[in-house]
Formats: structure tokens, C-alpha cells, sequence
């Protein structure tokens, strides 16, 4: 299986060689379609922004959908943020949201049930993306296509392995930050199980760098 300096190799070799697509934006970007590895790095290129990343999972772990509570009035929400969410500051990709509420029946819970239940199971599913983001992605100004579209968690070796498919991962910040949530949800699960925490296995649609961030890609 592929590692995460295999990623990083595929990459530096893409920007050396000037192989490019071109984005909406008329932006030159480096993508890889259907890239699957183990996650075993918390960064591709850059390091994680620790602050940041508390400050994220706190958000995704209170539940609300609005971006101006990730940092509350200490100052503004991150630009990416604001470039996905309406006037109102509203998005649809709070991942606590989507994993622990009644809307979308409590899927961290059934996940631990069903695992407890059956250690053998391949059940043990949260879904992040739905089909009716086809009309929820752009509702009232909001630019949020969910990027996440399921996690899947199995029991093997007596450790929790979890299998992360992504419908779409910029490789700078968008990795760093869905890696560390996504380690936070396994290690949760891990101990509700009273089990090891084990490996994540990162299968994304399109992984990408954007040429912005060309200079971070050595």
C-alpha cells in the first residue's frame, strides 16, 4: 500500500515535470484521480496548525453550522470557510454535525453498537455526503459541496481500522485538518470499544494542489 511520501514524491515529480490541469479559476493545479494510501503522516506538505485544529474539532463537536462560532468574536473564520458558506456565515459540512445528531440518525452510536455487536462487521458506516446536497450545496449563497463521503470502520488484528473516502482533498490544508478529525473520531471510537486504535486508510477522488501552494511542494 502506498504511504504518505509516496504522495509527496508523486506530487514534487508533477510540479518538476509541469504537469498540470487547469482549474475554474484558469489556476494550475496538480491532482491525482483515485488516490488511495495509508495515512500514516498528519501533513503531505506543511505543518499542521495545532491551534487551528482544536479550535476546528471544537466547533465540529459543538454542532453548529455557522462559521462565525469556530473562533467566536476573538476574530474572524478562516477564508476557506467563508468562501463556502452564505451571507449568514451557514455552511452544511459541520462534521459533528453530520456524524452525531438526530438529523442524520446518530451515526457515531449506531457505528459503536454495531461493532460492539458484531466485531466482524462491515456495517460500520458514517455517511458525510447525501443526495440531496445536489440542492443544499448552493442554497442561499453557500458554495459547500460536502468533500467527505463516508467513513468506514472494521475490526481486525484486535485493532479499529478506519477505511476515509473523500469525494475531493487539497493536499495542504484540506488533509491536514481532515486527518486530525478523523484520528480524533478513531481514537473516540477506540476507546468507547475498549480496543487499539489502528491505521487510516485515505481513499480520495481527486487529491490536488493548488498552484498557490506550488511553493510548499519540495
Amino acid at each position: 500500500m502506498l504511504k504518505v511520501n509516496d504522495i509527496r514524491k508523486f506530487f514534487v515529480d508533477e510540479l518538476k515535470n509541469e504537469r498540470f490541469t487547469i482549474d475554474k479559476t484558469g489556476q494550475k493545479t496538480i491532482e491525482v484521480i483515485g488516490a488511495s494510501f495509508l495515512a500514516d503522516q498528519p501533513a503531505i506538505f506543511g505543518t499542521p496548525n495545532e491551534e487551528y485544529i482544536q479550535n476546528e474539532i471544537d466547533w465540529y463537536l459543538s454542532g453548529s453550522r455557522n462559521i462565525n462560532d469556530i473562533y467566536g468574536t476573538d476574530r474572524a473564520p478562516p477564508a476557506a470557510w467563508k468562501y463556502s458558506a452564505n451571507n449568514y456565515g451557514e455552511i452544511n459540512s459541520n462534521y459533528g454535525y453530520l456524524i452525531f445528531d438526530d438529523r442524520f440518525f446518530r451515526q457515531y452510536d449506531n457505528v459503536v453498537h454495531e461493532l460492539s455487536m458484531n466485531p466482524d462487521s462491515r456495517r460500520g458506516c458514517m455517511v458525510y455526503n447525501r443526495p440531496s446536497i445536489w440542492v443544499e450545496y448552493n442554497e442561499q449563497g453557500k458554495n459547500d459541496f460536502i468533500c467527505t463521503n463516508a467513513v468506514t470502520y472494521y475490526i481486525r488484528d484486535d485493532k479499529l481500522d478506519a477505511v476515509v473516502q473523500m469525494r475531493s482533498n487539497d493536499v495542504v490544508y484540506g488533509y491536514k485538518n481532515d486527518y486530525a478529525w478523523q484520528r480524533y473520531i478513531l481514537n473516540a471510537i477506540s476507546k468507547d470499544l475498549q480496543i487499539e486504535s489502528g491505521r487510516l486508510i485515505w481513499q480520495v477522488q481527486n487529491l490536488h494542489v493548488y498552484e498557490r501552494h506550488f511553493d510548499l511542494v519540495k
